[in-house]
């Protein structure tokens, strides 16, 4: 992804709050942060908030899914260092179906919603969410929770087993 300008891939429910704006655009050395989403790229309140939330200095994108990954691969950002945030997994799997070589995920926080299941303390899916993403692991894709910069990542086939 790294030759794409892909630099970090992160579910985060919170989108841009405190960690990811202080702690992990920094830590990173990010230069865009991309919001990937189908309905905030429609909300104008929420486009505003997040607007206001980037660090001065880097860039924001708020995509939908199939716009976000036709510019990565047709290489709109090689020269960037770019973070893509998603506030579900759906999105993720999605641009893997489109042919996103997406090779590492940080699973940052989820909240609990009817029919999910407690994989960390902060992140919560579907038992099919969770099979698709044990299949992406076994594919090569490097999966692990990591609230922030600072803490040590914990892979994904050591957070759950059936």
């Amino acid at each position: 992804m790294r030759e794409l300008g892909i630099i970090h891939t992160r579910l985060d429910e919170r989108l841009i709050h405190g960690q990811v704006a202080t702690m992990w655009l920094g830590s990173l050395g990010a230069t865009r942060v991309m919001i990937v989403d189908d309905q905030i790229v429609k909300d104008e309140i929420g486009k505003a908030a997040l607007k206001a939330a980037v660090p001065c200095g880097i860039k924001l994108s708020i995509l939908k899914t199939d716009t976000a990954v036709s510019r990565i691969l047709n290489g709109s950002y090689t020269e960037q260092k770019v973070v893509i945030i998603c506030k579900n997994i759906k999105t993720f799997l999605k641009m893997v179906d489109l042919g996103l070589p997406i090779r590492q995920l940080n699973l940052g926080n989820s909240c609990q919603k009817e029919g999910t299941i407690q994989v960390t303390k902060s992140v919560f899916l579907t038992p099919t969410e969770i099979e698709r993403l044990e299949q992406l692991e076994k594919q090569g894709v490097e999966i692990t929770a990591q609230m922030v910069p600072m803490e040590e990542p914990k892979p994904f086939s050591q957070l759950y087993r059936k």
